[in-house]
This record gives structure tokens, C-alpha cells and sequence, in this order.
């Protein structure tokens, strides 16, 4: 036992097994952080431990927890970290689905449990939770995996960091493969450099690695630790990202009460009141704490970036619905109590995502507080707001027009950028884009004139006679170009004559809503067939109009409508997927 056992505190022990396993005791209960191949349940009794009521991971990898069903066995509940649940509990279906010939995804994803293992449910962050007899802290910790956290637990008037495998000695990591995400890239050194820095300022007196000994120096080892992968960074890339830069400084002012976040995917900006509330305009993932894939797990939130903050937070409002400018809504307002306030064309597509057959929604329903009413002012304290469709790079946006310290704003999104030669217009025909959107928003900037267009993945634009005539002139050319490139008599830019709300849905009884266009500069009538059911309606020129019909499935299946228009049959123009 002593070769296998050590007490860090009062009622704290580490059990040696394919990880360190740490026990803390309670009376006769303990919980466990991690739980390698599970032999501590063998030695309960030596560690003067009745029961094991919790197991907290860290990570997913087959050292922390390979022996986890035996936990399973024995009633023991068991928490994952949130954005690891899949690769525990759903690691059949990742192993399904995981690409492995002509892979270029490096994250160790593969060092998972075989077969997968429930869980109880997930360690929420950013929060303490009482599990057995202690207050646990859940602290999002990436780089050796994207998902990891460590754990923050007061024992004795000491703080404890159960950190997984951030760090292992003096300014070292476990696995430097580990850290490497993405093919040629540098993400996860530079998620180790910010969570190194975060866990420095949060006061630990003892590191408690998953590999190694405890840490007794915690500032110093993780201080060597960020100037060693920064080192890194250096090599590969020594002029693109500082991140222990940006985790110092995550703000750039634009005027002295409108803030640029520098740590995002999506550039989000923070309004900020002198009444000391702030106003959130857009809020994704992280810019570091993602990978080489559009899956949940490599699209991670982060909060670092509003440490810093002395301004509460009461509400987010966003320009578009697209996964790198809201997938972080939720997690704002359960941790900061924020409104989510959405233009009224974008709230739609947030709160059901599963009814839209559209690029990049994110997985998860954002719930709207407030619904903001096209081209009507709305106050928010001293300033007057207002949001104005803005169709281009998405149907489903909007600009939203401010002044600030003397400048006039408009924030755009992802609408377009500009190179200082000509503008660069961004648009996507999934997006529902059709060809005078730019023409439009052209028209929107001349008609306010801001000072500065506000984007999401650029630098400010100073507005200029010559950049309105350049935005202006280009959405033009755009609109000739599809009106060349397409015929009269066809589906237009979306390039199908029918759409399925809702696009994905449950087995059950669901009404459906089949849009048909009518490709022909005539009156016609088309038929729409789904699921064996014939429904026709009559349409002008050009037009677009709906039917309804109600389908019964007992069991997943694909759904296709079947449009004819006039004489003409275009076959199955459009699916459904009932999940």
C-alpha cells in the first residue's frame, strides 16, 4: 500500500494506478478525481473509505478512466467534463463515424475507451458544485485535450488543483503529441499558455497532476510551462499569435467605450455603459479551443476574455446565427445571468435550429429574452440602438447601428470585408442568398453613413466615399453576374425548387410546411408528393408559396418531396431527415 498511496492533506490521497487517482474523504465517502483501471476500489478500506459516491474526470483518454464501468458496476456516480461527454459516453458512435484513412486530425481522440461508458451527467464550469462532502470548482483547463478541466477544492484552508494532464512537473507536460491538434498548427500550445495563465491567477498552493508528483511551486511550474510552448509558437509562427498576449490584453479599444475581443474566432464587441453594464454583440468559441473539424468538440467556449471586465454583463445580442457568433449564448447566460436579445428575422433560426436546412447552425436551441423589432430604435441606457435586415452573407442577419464616444457604428457581421484594393463580398447560396442582397446593404450603408463598419473576422473599416462606391459597385456587378449566369425559367440562386421545414425532426407524428417555386414567368400549377401523400397549389410567376403535410414515421427515415410544375417534373427536390 505504501508504494501505491500518498497523503497530500487531511483526508486527500493519491492512489498510484494508469493515472494518479485522487481520494477525497469525507467521513466514510470519498469522491475520485479520475479513475485509471478503477484498483483503488480494491484498496477502499486501507484509505479508510467506505463508499465512493463520485467520479470526477478531468479527460477522456484511456488512462484517466479505462476501468470506468467498473464504477458503473458499483453505483458510483460519474461526471465528465461537458465538451467530453461524447468520447466517453458516445465513443461507439465517434468510433462509427471517426475518419481514419487520409486523416489530417491529430487530436488523440482515438485514446478512448473502447466501448462506451454512461455517465451521470456533466462538471458544470465555471461553477462550484457540491459533490459528496466538498465544493468542487470546475476550471475549463485545455491542452493536453480540447475539452479538459481541473478541479478547485479547499481542503484544510488550502486550495488544491486536481489539474488532469495540463502540466506534469516543473514547466513540462505528459505528452507533448497531446498538444498538437491540428495538422501544422499550434492551437493546443497556445490553449496550454492561457489555461497555464488562468490557473496561475486562481491563488492554488499545491498542483495535483494526473502523471508525476504534486506540484509545490504552482506559479512558478506553469509560468515555465507558457514560456516554453510560446517558445514553441515562436518556431512555427512567431508573428501570428502571442497568447499569453492576448489572454493579458483580450481587448482592443475601438473607441474608449466600444471593445474588440481578440479571443475569439468571430471578433465579438462588448458596448459598454457608464452606468457600468455592458452590451455583448456576438459571442462564439474561442479562437484557440478549436480544431480541424465543424463538430461540437472542437468548438469550444471559453470566458477568459470577460475576466477582466468591471462592467456586469446584461444582454447579447448578435448579427447572424451562425455557430462562431452564438454557440457561447447559453453558456454566457447560465454563467452570467445575460439576456440573449436577437433581431426578430434571426431569433427564429436560434431557438429551433432543426427546422432549417442551412450551413453552420449550432447544436444546441439558443432561447431568445427579447425579440428586437426590424428598423424601430430601442434604448439600452444612454444609447439608442437599432437593427436593420441585412441580407447577404445569410437571409437570416442583421446590422445594428449605434453611436458611441462621437462615432457612428454599424455592425455587420461576416457581410463583407475589404483587402484596401476592392471589397470582398461573402456570401453563400445555402445561406439563402439571392442576388440583389448586396445591392441592399449597398443601399443600408449610404443611406446611414457610420463612421466605422464593425465585422467578424477583420479589422474595423473606416466608411469612405470611395469603399460605399467599391460596395456599391461590386454588389452590382454580383447581381449582373447571376442574372447572366442563370436562366429565367429556373430555381434561382438557392438552386432547388423546394425546401422541408422542419428539415430534421423526431420519429412521431410531424407536420411538415413544403415550400414550392414556381420556376416559369407563367401561372402554373405544381404537385408536390411526400411520404405518398399529393397535395397541388397554384402559383403566380415566379412565385413561392406553401403546402402542408402531416407525416407519421415510426422509426428514422429520410423523407424526399417529389415537385412537379406544369408539365414539367423536377423530380425529388427536396429531403427531410426524421433523426
Amino acid at each position: 500500500m505504501a508504494d501505491t498511496t500518498t497523503s497530500i492533506a487531511p483526508g486527500v490521497s493519491l492512489f498510484r494506478d494508469t493515472c494518479n487517482v485522487f481520494v477525497l474523504a469525507d467521513g466514510g465517502e470519498a469522491i475520485l478525481v479520475d479513475f485509471g483501471d478503477g484498483d483503488v476500489l480494491d484498496h477502499l478500506a486501507e484509505l479508510g473509505v467506505e463508499r465512493v459516491t463520485d467520479v470526477l474526470l478531468t479527460h477522456h483518454h484511456r488512462d484517466q478512466l479505462g476501468g470506468l464501468q467498473r464504477a458503473v458496476d458499483a453505483g458510483i456516480r460519474i461526471w465528465a467534463p461537458p465538451c467530453e461527454v461524447e468520447l466517453i459516453a458516445g465513443i461507439d458512435e465517434r468510433w462509427r463515424r471517426r475518419q481514419v484513412a487520409n486523416d489530417y486530425d491529430l487530436r488523440e481522440d482515438r485514446f478512448s475507451l473502447l466501448e462506451s461508458v454512461p455517465v451521470t451527467g456533466t462538471a458544470a464550469e465555471y461553477r462550484a458544485t457540491r459533490f459528496g462532502g466538498f465544493d468542487v470548482y470546475v476550471l475549463p483547463t485545455p491542452g493536453h485535450t480540447l475539452g479538459s478541466v481541473s478541479y478547485l477544492v479547499e481542503v484544510d484552508g488550502k486550495r488544491l488543483a486536481f489539474t488532469g494532464d495540463l502540466i506534469y512537473g516543473d514547466g513540462k507536460v505528459w505528452s507533448l503529441a497531446a498538444t498538437q491538434w491540428t495538422y501544422s498548427g499550434w492551437q493546443g500550445w497556445g490553449s496550454t499558455i492561457n489555461s497555464a495563465a488562468i490557473l496561475g491567477g486562481r491563488a492554488a498552493d499545491l498542483l495535483l497532476p494526473s502523471h508525476g508528483e504534486p506540484i509545490r511551486d504552482p506559479k512558478a511550474a506553469l509560468a515555465t510551462l507558457a514560456e516554453r510552448m510560446q517558445g514553441l509558437i515562436d518556431l512555427r509562427d512567431p508573428v501570428r499569435f502571442n497568447a499569453a498576449d492576448r489572454l493579458r490584453r483580450p481587448f482592443d479599444p475601438v473607441t474608449p467605450h466600444l471593445l474588440r475581443n481578440r479571443t475569439m474566432f468571430a471578433t465579438n464587441y462588448v458596448l459598454l455603459s457608464d452606468e457600468g453594464a455592458a452590451l455583448v454583440i456576438d459571442f462564439g468559441y474561442d479562437v484557440l479551443a478549436t480544431a480541424d473539424s465543424t463538430e461540437r468538440l472542437a468548438r469550444r467556449t471559453l470566458l477568459w476574455s470577460l475576466d477582466g471586465l468591471e462592467h456586469r454583463i446584461e444582454a447579447a445580442i448578435m448579427t447572424h446565427y451562425h455557430d462562431d457568433h452564438v454557440a457561447g449564448l447559453n453558456l454566457l447566460r447560465d454563467v452570467t445571468g445575460a439576456e440573449v436579445w436577437a433581431p426578430e428575422n434571426v431569433a427564429p433560426v436560434l431557438e429551433d435550429p432543426e427546422r432549417y436546412d442551412i450551413p453552420c447552425l449550432w447544436f444546441d436551441p439558443i432561447p431568445v429574452d427579447r425579440r428586437i423589432p426590424l428598423e424601430q430604435p430601442f434604448r439600452w441606457h444612454e444609447y439608442e440602438l437599432t437593427v436593420y435586415p441585412l441580407p447577404g452573407h445569410t437571409r437570416y442577419a442583421a446590422a445594428i447601428s449605434f453611436e458611441v464616444d462621437g462615432t457612428k457604428i454599424l455592425v455587420t457581421g461576416d457581410q463583407q470585408t475589404d483587402d484596401g484594393a476592392r471589397s470582398i463580398l461573402n456570401y453563400q447560396h445555402r445561406n439563402r442568398f439571392v442576388a440583389e442582397d448586396f445591392s441592399v446593404s449597398a443601399q443600408l450603408y449610404r443611406r446611414l453613413r457610420p463612421d466605422l463598419l464593425l465585422g467578424g473576422h477583420w479589422l474595423p473599416l473606416a466608411v469612405t466615399d470611395d469603399l460605399l462606391f467599391r460596395l456599391a459597385t461590386d454588389a452590382e456587378r454580383l447581381r449582373e453576374l447571376h442574372r447572366d449566369l442563370l436562366p429565367e425559367e429556373g430555381f434561382g440562386t438557392e438552386g432547388f425548387g423546394a425546401r422541408i421545414e422542419p428539415y430534421r425532426s423526431q420519429p412521431g407524428t410531424t407536420e411538415f410546411t413544403v415550400f414550392v417555386l414556381n420556376p416559369f414567368d407563367r401561372d402554373e400549377t405544381a404537385t408536390v408528393v411526400l411520404d405518398g401523400q399529393r397535395r397541388t397549389i397554384e402559383l403566380g410567376p415566379h412565385e413561392e408559396a406553401a403546402v402542408t403535410i402531416t407525416v407519421t414515421s415510426e422509426r428514422p427515415r429520410r423523407l424526399a418531396v417529389d415537385l412537379t410544375v406544369g408539365d414539367t417534373k423536377f423530380g425529388q427536390q427536396a429531403e427531410a431527415i426524421v433523426e
